[in-house]
Parts: C-alpha cells; structure tokens; sequence
C-alpha cells in the first residue's frame, strides 16, 4: 500500500509533462495512435452497440426551459419572413435552452486536463491563470479533444470478480482485482486502451439507490502507476473514480489530482456500466471499440458524454 509519501511523489513519478513537448494539451490521448484506433475496429465482431452514459434528468440535474410553436407562421417575427414561410402553415417546432452543471456524481461526463490545478499548476506545468472566468480555459481544455476518443475499451468488472453485487461506498479497488479481472475475462490492457471500471453502483442507481455520498467505491491511488505503465489513455468508472475516502489526509482525491495533472489522463465520470457488463457476459467479450465524442464547448473543463461501446 502505497503511503501518502508515495502518492505524492507520483506527481513526479508519473509526469507526462514535455513527454509529447512543450505545447502538448492532450496528455495521453496521444497514446490512441492511428494503429491503435484501426486494432479497435477489429474488436467489433457483434456489430451491437451499447450506450454507457446515464439520461440526464429534468428537472434534478438539468433546467430545461421549452419553446413550442404550433403553427409556425404565428409566431413574432413571422412578418419579416419569405413568403413561402407564410403559405405554410402545416409545421410548428419546439425548442429548448438547456443549463447544466455536469461535474459531480450523477451526469455521465469527460473531465479534461484543465479541470484540476495542484500547486497553481495545469498539466505540462501550465499556470491556473490561464484558466479566466469568463473566457474559461486556454489550456488543455476540452477542445483538445475535438476529434472525439476512438479506442479500444477494456471493461474491468470488479464487482463480477469479488463476486459481489456491487462494491459498497469507501471500498477501494486495487491493483491485484485489475490483475484478476483481467486473468478471468480472458483479456489485456494494452497502450491506448481505455479502461472502464466495474464498481456495481450502476446497479444501485437502477434500482433505485444514491447516486453519490461522502464516501464511494473506486480506483485506489495505488492503480496509476499501473495505468502509467500499461499506457492507458482513459479511464472510466460507474463512479466520479476515485475511492473515497481516499486513504490520504493530504490528498482528498489522488486519481483525479495525479491523472489530470501529472499525467495527461483524461477521465469519463458516472458511467452507466450495467448494459456493458450483461452484453460483455453474453458475448464472452470483455474488450470492444468505445466511441467517445465531447461536445466543442470552447475553453471548458469537459463536457458531457453518452459513451459508446460497440462489441
């Protein structure tokens, strides 16, 4: 077990920083080379897609605000439009402004490197200033994944290897269960895969449990440097990662703080991993191409997700 010593010194350890050079924003999405992307297509030998994201409920976590129009050619404004606008008088439409705020415990999401600071510093040793309050990030912010996460996905389910429904909240999940999930599942974790973490809460969330707490099942400190050494280019869990408590009274959240900014590792929070599990089960395939695609938010420290597993 690591001590806190330890984890602190993997902000050294585990740096990516100049790995890429100076002006690297992606971190370990560079591990996804072209190679990499055509070896997942080869995981797909089903042709059955499932999503691994949870609905975004209203009014909980989303404030929706709904414009209908019945009859188009009613509505202000209509005066100034072409003629044909006026003939028509068959379609209406409805629109909506939508108000989120996606970092947390419930939306299924992508956090970019610009989304923690420790010591004032971004990853690749960027200052915090470059992230403005009004303008957002000019640093490793979302955008830097414009092209979208097209890799292979490996699913670790450790609930399934404990043998549990799932894992209860401050249960931490360590080296040895990835090592055992992978001997059970028949399948390895390999550079610039993307490794999607089995805790169970999905389940608890189906059935009508919390969807978070004070404590929470996840990644123990202890699996970076795994996830360093295999070369891992995202890691997802069915909860916001990292365990909690995280064992370390100077480290609220280890995975998140050393991923993000030592590393480069990007992170997909409150997957919905259920469907992934009972279709991997079926098929006896624990590996599949995993379709990632942010939205452009300009500047933003993520963005929302519905991730795509395709066996």
């Amino acid at each position: 077990m690591p001590t806190q010593e330890d984890v602190l010194g993997y902000f050294d350890t585990l740096s990516n920083w100049g790995r890429w050079g100076a002006d690297d924003e992606r971190g370990t999405l560079n591990h996804v080379t072209d190679e990499v992307r055509v070896a997942a297509a080869r995981a797909v030998r089903h042709g059955r897609s499932v999503s691994c994201g949870w609905e975004v409920a209203v009014p909980a976590e989303m404030e929706r605000a709904t414009t209908t129009c019945p009859c188009a050619a009613d509505m202000p404004g209509a005066e100034n439009m072409p003629p044909a606008f006026h003939r028509d008088r068959r379609w209406g439409f409805s629109n909506e402004r939508l108000g989120l705020d996606y970092h947390g415990n419930t939306i299924t999401h992508v956090d970019s490197p610009c989304h923690l600071f420790w010591d004032g510093r971004l990853y690749n040793g960027r200052s915090h200033s470059l992230v403005d309050a009004s303008t957002g990030s000019a640093w490793a912010a979302v955008t830097a994944a414009a092209d979208g996460i097209v890799t292979r996905g490996v699913l670790l389910d450790v609930a399934r290897v404990r043998d549990v429904p799932w894992l209860e909240p401050g249960q931490g999940v360590f080296p040895d269960d990835l090592e055992e999930a992978q001997r059970r599942q028949g399948v390895r974790v390999r550079p610039g895969d993307a490794v999607l973490l089995r805790t169970g809460r999905g389940r608890v969330r189906h059935e009508g449990g919390e969807a978070g707490g004070v404590e929470q099942a996840g990644w123990h400190a202890s699996c970076l440097p795994w996830l360093h050494e295999r070369e891992v280019a995202l890691i997802g869990a069915d909860t916001p990662q990292d365990v909690l408590p995280s064992g370390y009274d100077d480290v609220l959240m280890p995975v998140h703080a050393v991923s993000l900014v030592a590393m480069g590792l990007w992170l997909l929070d409150n997957c919905d991993l259920e469907a992934c599990a009972s279709t991997a089960v079926e098929l006896g395939q624990w590996e599949f191409q995993l379709a990632v695609a942010p939205v452009r938010f300009a500047g933003t420290s993520g963005s929302p997700v519905n991730p795509i597993a395709t066996f």
